[in-house]
């Protein structure tokens, strides 16, 4: 544990939406010290006052000796060396542009996020490569399964960090390690990163399943395709885009297991915005309804437009997508669907 903190430094959170507050109460466990960025005054106040995130997994309860808020962005990368990065896909880049370029130099970034920045339709380190020059061994990611409402109840949940610096994530994985918390390390950032994009969309789509009155039978067999679907676009990314010696094992929990949890939990806020529109609303209405911002819509946008780009055929993420965005009606395309599962 010494020689990670040592190796990461002072620790910087963006972002207090549920999967933040969840990694920071994983740090305030092991009693690591850290800077927190809220955009909202009132929400620090609350925290400072009430040892609670005031919208956010509210029974989770800090030792705020520990920790230093402050709504000033700037301050917090000051003093940083290490930044988690929650703030959810569709404000990141908003939030990076915020401040200076030279605010980012030197630092480790570790990604929260699970989905494709919007408009640039990248992963948020290819982003920061391309508009930055942010090296790519100074960043990594983190998948799950973990969900941030079984992370407030201390049930036991498994986080991968992957990063191209073997020694970034290993001490990553070391600090965010509890008794609740069982961690992993690999190098594969782009598998693991567009596992938890396309898990994102396809829960989607077992929500609408599930609203419009299928079971759990076709679920199953819904998410086997989703998985094959998954794995045949990893597989030719890995061997076509991003090639390396070292072979990732996608049958594992970063990438089946986070999709089974993500279209199976009730947790699940991808799962619940799919539901919705199966039952009928639109999707401005499941926005407006969730209150919660649903990365799957975004990346189903995202992964349309990759997949066009590298000429893959997921008709299953392009089902979702015509869905979410070209307005088609999800009984007539979940019956389309059935045509081609097996």
């Amino acid at each position: 544990m010494e020689d990670a903190k040592k190796y990461l430094g002072k620790i910087g959170i963006i972002g207090n939406g549920s999967w933040g507050t969840a990694l920071a109460k994983m740090l305030n466990h092991n009693q690591i010290p850290f800077t927190w960025w809220i955009r909202d005054e009132k929400a620090i106040q609350h925290l400072n006052k009430r040892s609670h995130n005031l919208n956010y997994l509210t029974s989770v309860q800090f030792n705020m000796e520990l920790i230093s808020l402050s709504s000033d962005l700037n301050a917090v990368l000051k003093e940083a060396k290490t930044l988690i990065f929650c703030v959810p896909s569709a404000y990141a880049q908003e939030v990076i542009e915020s401040v200076a370029v030279d605010c980012w130099q030197g630092k480790h970034l570790i990604s929260a996020i699970k989905g494709i920045l919007p408009q640039p339709h990248q992963l948020i380190n290819d982003y920061l490569a391309a508009k930055y020059a942010f090296p790519i061994a100074q960043y990594a990611a983190i998948t799950g399964p973990c969900h941030a409402e079984e992370v407030a109840n201390e049930r036991l949940s498994y986080l991968t960090f992957s990063s191209l610096n073997t020694e970034l994530a290993k001490a990553a994985a070391t600090l965010f390690k509890t008794n609740y918390i069982n961690t992993f390390y690999n190098n594969d950032i782009w598998g693991a990163q567009f596992a938890a994009v396309l898990k994102n969309i396809y829960a989607v789509g077992a929500g609408i399943a599930h609203g419009l009155d299928y079971g759990d039978n076709f679920l199953s067999v819904y998410i086997t395709n989703c998985y094959k679907e998954m794995y045949q676009f990893l597989n030719y990314h890995f061997e076509k885009i991003h090639p390396s010696n070292q072979v990732p094992d996608f049958h594992t929990s970063a990438y089946l297991g986070d999709l089974l949890v993500t279209c199976y939990s009730l947790h699940s806020r991808n799962r619940m915005f799919g539901n919705i529109i199966g039952k009928g609303y639109s999707v401005k209405a499941a926005i407006i309804e969730m209150k919660m911002v649903a990365e799957g819509y975004y990346a189903a946008k995202g992964m349309d437009i990759i997949q066009e780009e590298l000429g893959i055929q997921m008709p299953i993420s392009k089902a979702i997508f015509d869905i979410l965005w070209n307005n088609k009606n999800a009984e007539e395309v979940f019956k389309e669907i059935e045509s081609y599962l097996s």
